[in-house]
């Protein structure tokens, strides 16, 4: 029988556990538990279970899922939302912080319930059922969904026809991914296994009733390991004044409104004068377009879908300034100095590793303003760092919250030379 012991929670850790520091087994971190609060917990190695809530915290309040607590996509819906909020933004100060940068942050912006426009999703098999949810926190069992509060409610609605759409191409021994994007006329879906080929294992027959469930579901496009299987018409998403067709699984911000809001921010920093910008790993263009209704800017992204994609948008819409686009690695080929002599305004959104190197070479460039945008504050502080230390000054940091009840939070930061 595992041994229950009294804990005194000190404070959130940065994945949102609780954190006792005064054990007698040492630092221990508590899944759904808050500061202030007093459990009886199990602990195994250096992490514990509540068995009772001794005393409560006043910020705890009743969970909005009723999956919480299981689910692995939700880690802090017990926490009320204004401590909630402040501890979000307390992560990106202490990033700062830990690399000698004081900065005062820009009230967080946050997304409401439902916002959540995309969502991977794994499913699988369970006798005859077919399974279709979020893993469990550092588990292998699978959450079977039947809501979601984070997730747009057409997202959520459409998981009874999804099931029933995946279960002929999965058994027993196998998972598969489902990307659903609830697109600005429909949903998208994408279905893959990985290695599976699953467009050329179907049959003719198999593809038809595919296809016809697809249309009973009200989907705009059904695509097995990226290939069209069934289209009403074209995914269409806006960026700015711009009207983009995503590629089938590409990425997305995870909210729409998170996504203005943030391209408001990079865009609101260009001077007056300001005539050239450089939106770099810009994926589908949702700061390019923004960007373009003000100065020509130069699009570059290793992913040459998203190119493409942010091309035929280019192409449709009126009333830009201008964008050219290309395709570059930019974690091994930023760039230089030399390259970035045209440009008033550099952003850049790098996945969570960062933009080391191209922080590095803005540092050494006469670059006026640059705008860091970033999923990561302990790679973002990094750069900013860099950036700091090569002549910029720190004009704001804005943190935004659009991933619900996680411990992710996105951020806007603005320098000035």
């Amino acid at each position: 029988m595992t041994e229950v012991t009294r804990l005194q929670i000190d404070r959130l850790g940065a994945q949102g556990d609780g954190v006792a520091e005064d054990s007698s087994a040492g630092r221990v971190f508590v899944p759904f538990a808050l500061a202030g609060e007093t459990i009886d917990a199990c602990i195994e190695g250096e992490r514990a279970r509540i068995e009772t809530i001794v005393r409560a915290a006043d910020q705890r309040v009743e969970p909005v899922c009723g999956h919480f607590g299981r689910c692995g996509g939700c880690a802090l819906q017990h926490f009320e939302a204004e401590g909630y909020r402040s501890w979000k933004a307390e992560l990106v100060s202490q990033a700062l912080a830990s690399r000698g940068i004081a900065a005062e942050l820009e009230r967080i912006i946050s997304v409401g319930h439902g916002a959540r426009r995309r969502a991977t999703l794994t499913a699988k098999r369970a006798g005859r059922d077919v399974l279709i949810g979020f893993h469990e926190a550092g588990s292998n069992e699978l959450v079977d969904i039947v809501e979601c509060p984070v997730l747009a409610p057409q997202i959520v609605s459409v998981l009874a026809g999804v099931r029933d759409l995946i279960g002929p191409l999965i058994n027993d021994r196998s998972e598969a991914r489902v990307y659903i994007l609830k697109a600005d006329n429909g949903l998208d879906v994408d279905i893959s296994t990985t290695g599976a080929g699953l467009s050329g294992k179907l049959s003719a027959k198999g593809r038809a009733v595919m296809a016809g469930k697809a249309k009973d579901l009200g989907l705009v496009r059904l695509s097995l390991d990226g290939d069209p299987l069934y289209q009403s018409g074209a995914p269409e998403i806006r960026c700015g004044r711009a009207s983009i067709v995503p590629p089938p699984g590409i990425f997305l911000q995870a909210s729409g409104e998170a996504e203005r809001a943030m391209a408001g921010l990079v865009a609101g920093a260009f001077g007056k004068r300001a005539r050239m910008a450089a939106d770099l790993f810009c994926g589908v263009g949702a700061f390019s377009f923004a960007l373009a209704e003000r100065a020509k800017v130069l699009a570059i992204d290793s992913d040459t879908a998203a190119i493409a994609a942010l091309e035929d948008g280019r192409r449709r819409t009126q009333g830009l300034r201008g964008i050219e686009t290309r395709v570059r690695d930019l974690f091994h080929e930023p760039l230089s100095r030399k390259e970035l002599e045209p440009f008033d305004l550099v952003v850049f959104d790098p996945p969570r590793a960062g933009a080391k190197a191209q922080a590095e070479m803005l540092a050494k460039s006469k670059v006026q303003v640059v705008a860091a945008v970033s999923c990561s504050p302990a790679t973002l502080a990094r750069d900013l760092r860099i950036l700091i230390d090569g002549g910029y000054r720190l004009e704001s940091v804005t943190p935004i919250d659009q991933f619900l009840y996680s411990p992710h939070v996105e951020t806007v930061a603005v320098l000035r030379r």
